[in-house]
């Protein structure tokens, strides 16, 4: 096995890495002070430098002026990104454009892809459902009427909503299968109500009443948004991976200065050992963020699904992510809660991922239902 990443990704990464580093996680209000979202936009001035670092169009095919790139380096991004909080909407674009390229007509990728490139187009999905716990693909039904589409349902917490120029949304149809709808954030029929997520950022309540799009802005591919929604889910374990190994050096530092009894906290066993089970925390849910990653790039086959991989990254991103922060609250003492000091806005980013990863358990139901299915031996 090789698990050494190409020239090309560690690229990604070294740009990542430059582009971040002016990054202050405390742009905003804080979560803990403010009664409703820490801003009405996501960040656009380092949107427009992710767009001018090329890091926006990762994943988008040369042809279209994006660097041909895989998931694994969204992830490798994704991940420096979270160390800082970025406030954009990195995943869901990146996301949604690749499975317009993916499974989209050739004319709606030379529509669409160019100006997400270029970061002039922005998109988010709609992968809650209504209630974030039911099937997404369930909560819209779409029913053909001539050579459109008619839309009728409700998503909630749509990221990014109400600043996304489009919103892709899956829905089921008549015959049982399900299509990805491009719906344009301002459209007839289609409203939304804010909400606030965990970390402060704005959401969308989406409702859709009889909302009319155009058969060309709809993909109707078997299994696009199986596809889509399990490269949504590995992008927000990366996110969880970068936020983990943030927090954990925060920790690192803060025990390595703080002294009781004259000796600085992080020489005592019972820190020592407590920082050492979320290290391997850490590890755990890198090795299977990149086990999830490699089987979506390459359609490798396996004993299992890569749904199977997905559903064991989501395991460890969801406990894993809740653990490192508690314990590191827990070793920062008091001073984990000053809302002067970064911390607090990594914990509720945690548990806002954790939220929407949902809870290991499922997953692990998931799991078992998979290896049910497809017998080891």
């Amino acid at each position: 096995m090789d698990f050494t990443f190409t020239e090309e990704q560690q690229a990604a990464v070294e740009a990542a890495k430059a582009l971040f580093a002016s990054v202050a996680p405390d742009g905003v209000p804080s979560p803990a002070l403010v009664p409703g979202a820490v801003a009405e936009d996501f960040d656009r001035a380092l949107w427009a430098k992710l767009a001018g670092a090329d890091l926006l169009s990762l994943l988008i095919d040369p042809e279209h002026g994006g660097a041909g790139l895989d998931a694994i380096a969204l992830c490798l991004v994704l991940r420096e990104s979270a160390k800082k909080l970025a406030r954009v909407p990195l995943l869901e674009s990146s996301a949604a454009a690749h499975a317009v390229q993916k499974h989209g007509s050739q004319q709606l990728k030379q529509r669409i892809l160019p100006r997400a490139a270029r970061g002039e187009l922005v998109l988010t999905v709609a992968a809650n459902g209504r209630s974030g716990h039911d099937p997404a693909e369930l909560a819209v039904t779409a029913r053909p009427e001539g050579d459109d589409w008619l839309l009728d349902g409700a998503q909630t917490a749509v990221p990014w909503a109400q600043n996304a120029d489009l919103i892709v949304v899956p829905a089921h149809t008549t015959g049982g299968q399900t299509a990805l709808a491009l719906v344009p954030r301002e459209h007839e029929g289609l409203t939304l109500a804010d909400q606030v997520s965990t970390s402060g950022e704005r959401l969308g309540e989406l409702g859709l009443e009889s909302v009319r799009i155009s058969g060309t802005d709809v993909i109707e591919a078997e299994g696009a948004w199986d596809w889509l929604r399990d490269l949504l889910t590995t992008g927000t374990c990366a996110l969880a991976l970068g936020l983990g190994e943030a927090v954990l050096s925060m920790t690192g530092e803060y025990t390595g200065k703080r002294e009781q009894f004259g000796f600085p906290v992080a020489t005592f066993q019972a820190v020592a050992v407590q920082a050492a089970d979320r290290y391997i925390d850490l590890r755990a849910m890198e090795v299977t963020l990149w086990q999830a990653a490699w089987r979506i790039s390459t359609g490798a086959s396996g004993a299992l699904p890569a749904t199977g991989d997905v559903a064991v990254a989501k395991i460890w991103a969801s406990d894993g992510v809740r653990r490192v922060v508690q314990t590191a609250q827990h070793l920062h003492g008091g001073f984990g809660s000053d809302t002067d000091y970064p911390l607090h806005r990594y914990h509720a980013w945690a548990k806002q991922l954790e939220l929407s990863l949902g809870p290991a358990a499922a997953h692990e139901e998931t799991l078992g239902d998979l290896l049910a299915a497809h017998p080891l031996g």
